[in-house]
């Protein structure tokens, strides 16, 4: 059986979408940042799905890190069928308040890891008799965001790039999903730094991991483009379209300000 390849797969998100995999068939290539999480993961996955589970510890935030994930599947020969670029976070705050360095490793994993992925595995993808590239966006893929500013443009271009690189492969074996998510309970605020007021509204709207999971790997596989999970997710991107952009940033502003 071909390999999926999941990034951000130690929890989340991440984890959830390799656990639905796995219980479709597929095994698995982990990829993230902490080893002793990508150890137990594995662990649990192969123990109650039977399904080979492969994992590779790695800080995406490098330059040169799409490159070593691509290298370990050709020297181990891991044929990929699906590709997850899962992983990604944000900065929350006012922009001036991170360093250039800790906005360019940002920026690095949400954009630059993930465009060259996609680049590097795309190729063997095409060889396959069918193949599936999942990338992972967000609602604040659909408007700017104050005190997420560089987060909420780094979304736009993976939802914009997955729906350019959809149509191109439109003809093709290989379908293009991106997911866009709302709140979902995960990591993602602590590690964002989100502040209470932001919290606060997040769980109004908050999704669990594996019902966002469930989502997204039913959408990848019925090959759609583009999909935001959950109704009120699916009403707030709506009206960020309707409204006047002045009114929906300034509303996201007092959110996170």
């Amino acid at each position: 059986m071909p390999f999926a390849l999941i990034t951000g797969a130690s929890k989340g998100i991440g984890k959830a979408i390799a656990e639905r995999l796995a219980a479709r068939g597929y095994d698995l290539l982990l990829v993230a940042r902490s080893a002793d999480l990508l150890e137990k993961v594995s662990a649990e996955i192969q123990t109650s799905t039977k399904r080979n589970c492969q994992w590779l510890a790695l800080d995406l935030s490098g330059s040169q890190s799409a490159e070593a994930v691509y290298d370990w599947c050709n020297k181990n020969q891991f044929s990929i069928s699906v590709l997850v670029n899962n992983a990604g976070y944000g900065l929350s705050g006012h922009f001036e308040k991170y360093s250039p360095r800790e906005h360019e490793e940002m920026l690095q994993v949400n954009i630059i890891t993930l465009t060259k992925l996609t680049c590097l595995f795309l190729p063997g993808l095409l060889k396959k008799p069918a193949g599936y590239i999942l990338n992972i966006g967000s609602t604040a893929s659909y408007q700017a965001v104050p005190m997420l500013t560089a987060y909420a443009a780094s979304k736009a271009y993976v939802l914009s790039f997955s729906r350019g690189l959809y149509q191109e492969l439109k003809k093709t074996n290989v379908s293009v999903t991106c997911v866009c998510p709302g709140p979902t309970d995960t990591n993602f605020v602590n590690r964002a730094q989100v502040g209470a007021k932001g919290l606060k509204t997040a769980e109004r709207f908050n999704m669990t991991a594996q019902t966002v999971a469930e989502m997204a790997v039913e959408s990848l596989f019925r090959r759609r483009p583009e999909v935001i999970t959950g109704g009120l997710n699916k009403l707030s991107a709506f009206f960020a379209w309707l409204l006047p952009k002045t009114v929906v940033e300034g509303v996201a502003k007092k959110l996170y300000d």
